[in-house]
């Protein structure tokens, strides 16, 4: 039986992983989770998966959450705020940790649970984006496994398992091209937010979704699997896929390439970081490869979709110019979700937010990541450049 903590809980992989939870029976025993105000939704999964420790971020849900839990009479610790989540992440005895948190408020988790020695299924993207070498250089030191939830890099992952020592020629991303794929630039100026959060294929939370439409996501990717993987920056490349059954490939030098396939089921990437090395019996969907046919394959429109570019530029540039990226994008984001810019606005904020920011060391540590999160953020907050 493995001991999980899942951070996240109410979003769509955290219910997600609950649902696989379900399905893998006793091998898996839930022992910490945490949403950010969703109490009544937190405290149904409290209920049912009898948890140690039950966090919400949202300081002023904290009250509400520890009336319910003492009404219950439940064996169960209530707590608050990024206290909660390093504790959850932290916890004593656990053996896994999922984060799915969203946004950069990730990373001090992640580095909590390798700390702990707790090995991470990380759906939290952002966590290596802004600090890539951080997170993976203390990850070897504990010998902690970071092995990622995201369809595209465990496709990699999986890609990878028994190829130690193998040179890697090249990674191939897959992305779906999002819901304006082979719309111009210009084209895009008027969408609203209804139809940005229409993806395709997958069913994902609002930022995720909005990312994929901007192919920012893919850009986050790209810097990503950088660190997951330990490739240059140019052995990277992202291919239009519409169907999403290839999710990722990798090329090999002595030319083989070898791809992961499946359906659009986020369940299936969540099992196998939850019981790696194992593989594990699962009642979800089976690809119908004659049905899905045929797959399609096609370069990125970087003139339509600038934030693929952008992500690029900034993992060439280093230092914390990936951190400013991703703040910038997840305040630019907020902004639109909120109906305060255009969708064409997200990657014009990025791009001034990442040159006004003068990139001063190559090697930040923790606060400086974290001041400069705080930064890009404050700078599209405030819509200045």
């Amino acid at each position: 039986m493995k001991n999980v903590v899942i951070l996240g809980s109410t979003g769509s992989i955290g219910t997600q992983a609950l649902e696989v939870v379900d399905n893998l029976g006793s091998e898996m025993n839930v022992v910490a989770l945490s949403v950010n105000s969703s109490v009544d939704v937190l405290f149904e999964q409290v209920v049912k998966y009898r948890p140690r420790l039950a966090v919400v971020t949202d300081a002023s849900a904290y009250d509400e959450l520890r009336r319910k839990i003492n009404a219950s009479g439940l064996n169960v610790t209530p707590a608050f705020g990024m206290d909660g989540l390093l504790e959850a992440a932290a916890m004593d005895g656990a053996d896994v940790c999922v984060n799915a948190l969203v946004g950069s408020v990730g990373l001090l988790p992640t580095l909590a649970a390798i700390d702990a020695k707790t090995d991470v299924a990380l759906a939290n993207k952002e966590s290596i984006v802004t600090a890539g070498q951080v997170v993976m250089s203390r990850a070897r030191e504990n010998g902690v496994n970071i092995v990622p939830i995201d369809s595209e890099h465990s496709a990699v992952f999986q890609c990878l398992a028994g190829n130690s020592g193998n040179r890697v020629r090249k990674i191939l991303l897959t992305a779906s091209g999002g819901p304006f794929r082979g719309k111009s630039f210009d084209d895009m100026a008027s969408v609203s937010v209804d139809e940005a959060l229409v993806h395709p294929n997958w069913s994902m939370g609002r930022k995720i979704t909005i990312d994929s439409a901007t192919m920012m996501n893919k850009g986050l990717e790209v810097i990503e699997a950088r660190w997951l993987f330990d490739v240059d920056p140019l052995q990277i490349e992202v291919v239009v896929h519409p169907q999403s059954v290839v999710h990722s490939m990798v090329e090999f030098e002595d030319g083989a390439v070898m791809a992961q396939l499946g359906e659009s089921d986020m369940r299936v990437c969540i099992a196998y970081a939850l019981t790696y090395p194992r593989r594990v019996h699962a009642d979800f969907r089976r690809l119908d490869i004659f049905g899905r046919s045929p797959l399609t394959f096609e370069p990125p429109d970087l003139t339509a979709f600038p934030c693929l570019a952008y992500a690029y530029e900034a993992l060439r540039a280093g230092g914390v110019a990936p951190t400013i990226l991703n703040a910038a994008n997840e305040a630019a984001v907020e902004l639109f979700l909120n109906g305060k810019i255009l969708f064409t606005d997200i990657p014009r904020l990025i791009n001034r937010a990442v040159s006004s920011y003068n990139v001063k060391h190559l090697n930040a540590g923790v606060g400086e990541i974290l001041q400069a999160d705080a930064w890009g953020k404050e700078f599209v907050f405030n819509k200045k450049g």
